[in-house]
């Protein structure tokens, strides 16, 4: 999730790691969980644009206030500490699609997208289909608990007042 959120390439980690199974499912739970967590706790700056720009494009984006105040950044990295273990000793969620899915978090659905392609051509091995437990697990590791985990973290620091308003705006 670090990665994703730095100006460096998670997606081409993850490929040259091959990064896949339980290990590209953490590190897909860490990336949604940067960018889905950025998106929600900089609404209030940003509105529907920036959850937009956040959620399904880039955390990158925050890069520039990050280096102005890095912590910033604590939400969205200890929220991360959660779910990925809840992502893998819960949910066993395993990114089987391509690796570089792995470290594309929410970025155009293509880590959500990669989990699902993994379960199709699991089929293919008589392996069981999808059910509704690894359905909320996808849920849950991509889009809620990302959003619930750091949105309560942010607001904790915004209630001490070591995140003030402003310091997650984007700019134009």
């Amino acid at each position: 999730g670090i990665a994703l959120t730095l100006p460096i390439s998670s997606a081409a980690i993850c490929a040259a790691l091959s990064l896949t199974g339980l290990a590209g499912g953490a590190a897909l739970a860490g990336c949604c969980t940067q960018m889905v967590g950025f998106a929600v706790m900089s609404f209030r700056e940003n509105g529907v644009g920036g959850l937009l720009s956040q959620g399904l494009g880039t955390s990158m984006l925050q890069m520039g206030n990050i280096v102005k105040k890095p912590v910033i950044w604590l939400p969205t990295i200890l929220a991360s500490a959660i779910i990925g273990p809840v992502a893998t000793c819960i949910f066993q969620l395993q990114q089987n699609g391509p690796a570089i899915a792995s470290g594309m978090g929410t970025s155009g659905l293509v880590g959500p997208i990669g989990v699902y392609t993994g379960w199709i051509s699991d089929l293919a091995t008589g392996a069981a289909a999808p059910g509704v437990f690894e359905w909320l697990g996808l849920a849950l590791v991509c889009f809620v608990l990302p959003a619930l985990i750091t949105g309560a973290f942010s607001f904790a620091l915004r209630k001490v007042g070591i995140i003030k308003e402003g310091d997650l705006k984007l700019e134009v």
